[in-house]
């Protein structure tokens, strides 16, 4: 029982929550235009792209490349940082997330990134499922949220 504990604890050390959020875009170009995919979450009702938070000494594309692998199954070979930066409430992190970083921290920033998609999507136990859609579709948009809390 005592090692488990220690174990635990040794885990949670090792896999640090960062204070930075990434949101990730998977697009690919079919006819000249581009698709791109948004996930429908299995704990709440909602749309998004694929999001999460860096661990350890990430840097925000590395966690952007790992959340890609845990939530779609995909790695890709052509990736773009966006020159969108937006902040979000710290307080959308959980408690147990957040317990080392500075208690003056009140929001995060949240760094964008794009990514060619070539292979098949692999859902991870975060969705239910995907779907390909036109910038144009207003359906697919609703309930769209880059983050929800953990």
């Amino acid at each position: 029982m005592l090692a488990e504990l220690i174990l635990i604890n040794l885990l949670e050390v090792i896999e640090m929550r960062a204070p930075f959020q990434v949101l990730i875009i998977p697009y690919k170009i079919i006819d000249k235009s581009p698709l791109f995919c948004i996930f429908h979450r299995t704990d709440h009702n909602q749309w998004q792209f694929i999001a999460g938070g860096g661990e350890n000494g990430e840097t925000p594309l590395e966690a952007a490349k790992r959340e890609t692998v845990e939530e779609s199954g995909v790695t890709s070979k052509k990736w773009v940082e966006l020159k969108s930066l937006s902040y979000i409430p710290a307080t959308v992190i959980h408690a147990k997330h957040r317990q080392n970083w500075d208690k003056d921290t009140y929001v995060i920033p949240e760094h964008t990134f794009a990514f060619e998609c070539i292979e098949d999507i692999k859902l991870s136990h975060e969705h239910t499922e995907y779907i390909w859609t036109r910038r144009s579709n207003k359906k697919a948009g609703m309930g769209l949220k880059s983050y929800c809390p953990v």
